[in-house]
């Protein structure tokens, strides 16, 4: 019997052994994927700054120092890190998503840049969840096209601005005239939806971003009476 208990216990040992192994091996791989994708969404954006117009973005928001925006479809950050740095220390960014594996990328990112101005928040598919009549801008960039009903996000929206708030909206114009497309909105219909809900119109540009052999984007520029 006492020869049984001996022998098991090298086989343990090695089971034990190569399960340790096991586990940090998956940890090593999983570190390596994450910090390989921190290092390409650099890369992604540091591109996308060449012709998504950012200063221009901000310019459109009328952010100062001490404000607080709200990026609704903030993704992993593009728009809400840059956001972050023009509203300071005094300021805040709620940076808004669906999906948990964005916002979390964006807090890592956040948190390494020292960013602690940058607040996430899991948003609701009919709700982006913002504070009440506590935001001075709203950004919804690439976005606005996946709302499967634009008007009770707007209403949240319009509710969580302060009067005279701004909501800028930049998105992709249809390729055709007579269709739209998943990832495409028209101005028009963006601009007639935003007056219904109370919006006044400031000025937009239907070809705010016009790349050839590549999509039409629009800006508008709404703002809370």
């Amino acid at each position: 019997m006492a020869n049984t208990q001996s022998n098991r216990k090298p086989l343990f040992r090695i089971v034990l052994f190569l399960a340790c192994a096991i586990v940090i091996f998956l940890a090593l791989n999983t570190l390596y994927s994450f910090t390989n994708t921190l290092q390409r969404l650099d890369l992604i954006e540091s591109d996308r700054d060449q012709w998504q117009r950012p200063l221009d973005v901000l310019q459109a928001l009328d952010v100062r120092e001490g404000n607080t925006v709200a990026d609704v479809g903030s993704g992993a950050g593009y728009f809400a890190l840059k956001l972050a740095s023009a509203v300071g220390n005094r300021g805040q960014v709620l940076a808004v998503d669906l999906r948990k594996l964005s916002l979390f990328f964006l807090w890592t990112r956040a948190l390494l840049r020292g960013q602690h101005n940058v607040q996430v928040i899991v948003g609701e598919e009919d709700n982006p969840r913002l504070p009440a009549g506590r935001v001075d801008a709203v950004l919804v960039c690439n976005t606005y096209h996946e709302f499967s009903r634009a008007e009770p996000v707007l209403l949240h929206i319009f509710q969580s601005l302060r009067p005279g708030g701004r909501l800028v909206v930049v998105d992709r114009a249809p390729r055709a005239a007579s269709a739209e497309h998943a990832h495409e909105v028209s101005l028009t219909v963006v601009e007639n939806e935003l007056r219904q809900r109370g919006f006044q119109i400031l000025s937009h540009d239907d070809h705010f971003i016009d790349r050839p052999a590549d999509d039409l984007w629009w800006l508008v520029i709404g703002r809370k009476p």
